[in-house]
């Protein structure tokens, strides 16, 4: 079976502290259907979601700057955006943009933004009319 088609392999964001950030981002990944992948405790988380070709994972580094980021995710359906917001501000994410159609970007574009325990800004969006 060929591999699907993704533009980026993985993608990963670094944290102040790996455990804070899996208390975050864990609920909010298995919500999507993403499972942990990669485990190395001490520096790097990373997810997958089976049957795709891309991770998404975050890393700590001390060296590294922090709460830089803008990571999408991408959803189902408007109640999934509604649910992926309600739990990220419910566990310490922040709001940055209460769900609803984001014309700026195309007519149906419907998204939610949060800002993470380290102040990346988490976006979760789909082109769903349901």
């Amino acid at each position: 079976m060929a591999e699907p088609k993704a533009l980026i392999d993985h993608f990963a964001i670094y944290v102040k502290d790996i455990k804070k950030a899996r208390e975050f981002y864990e609920p909010l990944l298995t919500l999507l259907g993403a499972e942990v992948k990669h485990d190395f405790e001490q520096g790097y988380v990373g997810y997958e979601r089976p049957g795709y070709a891309n991770q998404f994972g975050f890393a700590y580094d001390p060296s590294k700057p922090v709460g830089m980021s803008h990571i999408a995710f991408k959803a189902d359906s408007r109640e999934l955006v509604q649910e992926f917001y309600e739990l990220a501000v419910k566990i310490g994410g922040q709001d940055n943009g209460k769900p609803g159609i984001r014309e700026q970007y195309a007519p149906d574009y419907y998204a939610a933004f949060i800002f993470d325990p380290d102040g990346n800004n988490v976006e979760i969006a789909t082109r769903s009319q349901v």
